[in-house]
């Protein structure tokens, strides 16, 4: 068993992964922690998170020097649910000491000049770690994972945009030069659980936001390699994320070979699903998958794209990446 510590246990995607890791027959929950200035600090993770009361009542501990102390001998791996600043900052002294790192912020995610001064509005810690960091993009990266110290868990948007795309970039059926174009819904969820009036239910509508600044973008660009255009929604629901993406084929690219190419991308990989009507954000809410669909007409084809934000975004990817990372059945944990 794998003494497993969960950094941002507070957030939504933190309290994700404290259920997920202890419901997994592999890994052991060792301890929760928030940050040392955190108003939850010491209360009982059910207290928030009142569905794991008798489950999971394990104390949210401040993570002052002694509590890092705690996870440096004690811990055998560290999932950061954490800021981006705090992940680039925390990340190197846990590897330093032998720690396997999943960290679900943007702070690993991209090695390019300038980016996270310009995406994220700060200077990288540990830039050094760029270049050592692999993409926790579960299906299309796992050879890597298993062989990394340090995991950089996908972002939700990318997670569902990557997925979609990335069968058809490997297959060379995009037109050269064009620009792929996502526009992507997601819950309110995705804004995490500090509270804001815009992301405040009663305020949300169906609105456009980050249009040509949205950090997801450089992401899904750099991972896919080519250029996308992005425009994310927030949606009047709590969570999941639904994707509708526009791809111009190159010339004389047939249906058949599309459906071959998602077919052969996610042969064995069963927490993709290619549904063959169009998905839903009801279908993927509270499951592990990514579930897909699309249609073609001439060189024009439009691709579905369905996950949990909280799940396949975040949380469950993370723990598909615990599995690949040592050897685990890929569902482990996450299906029955």
């Amino acid at each position: 068993m794998l003494n497993t510590v969960i950094v941002g246990a507070s957030g939504y995607a933190g309290a994700e992964l404290a259920a997920l890791v202890h419901n997994h027959p592999q890994l052991t929950l060792g301890a929760l922690y928030v940050s040392a200035g955190s108003q939850d600090a010491h209360k009982p993770f059910s207290a928030l998170h009142t569905q794991w009361l008798g489950r999971v009542d394990l104390p949210l501990l401040p993570l002052d020097e002694e509590g890092m102390s705690r996870i440096l001998t004690q811990a055998d791996l560290v999932l950061l649910a954490t800021a981006h600043e705090v992940s680039a900052d925390l990340a190197p002294k846990l590897l330093a000491k032998g720690v396997t790192v999943f960290d679900l912020s943007g702070a690993f995610r991209v090695k390019q000049d300038g980016f996270y001064e310009q995406f994220y509005g700060f200077s990288h810690a540990a830039p050094e770690w760029l270049d050592q960091a692999v993409y926790g993009l579960a299906e299309w990266n796992a050879e890597a994972i298993q062989g990394a110290t340090l995991i950089a868990v996908p972002g939700c948007y990318p997670t569902a945009s990557l997925c979609a795309l990335k069968p058809l970039m490997a297959k060379g059926l995009i037109a050269a030069g064009s620009l792929p174009i996502i526009n992507a819904v997601s819950g309110v969820s995705g804004a995490g659980r500090k509270a804001s009036l815009t992301t405040s239910f009663c305020e949300v509508s169906l609105n456009p936001y980050g249009t040509f600044n949205h950090r997801h973008q450089p992401e899904i660009s750099h991972h896919l390699g080519c250029e996308v255009l992005f425009q994310p929604h927030l949606g009047n629901y709590v969570r999941g994320i639904l994707a509708t993406l526009y791809v111009q084929l190159a010339d004389d690219v047939t249906p058949e070979q599309v459906e071959a190419a998602y077919r052969e991308a996610y042969a064995g990989k069963p927490l993709v699903r290619l549904t063959g009507s169009a998905p839903s954000v009801r279908g993927v809410a509270g499951t592990p998958y990514c579930d897909l669909a699309w249609q073609q007409q001439g060189k024009m084809l439009v691709v579905f794209s369905a996950i949990d934000n909280l799940l396949k975004g975040a949380a469950s990817q993370a723990i598909q990446c615990i599995n690949l990372k040592y050897g685990f059945d890929a569902g482990c944990g996450l299906v029955s």
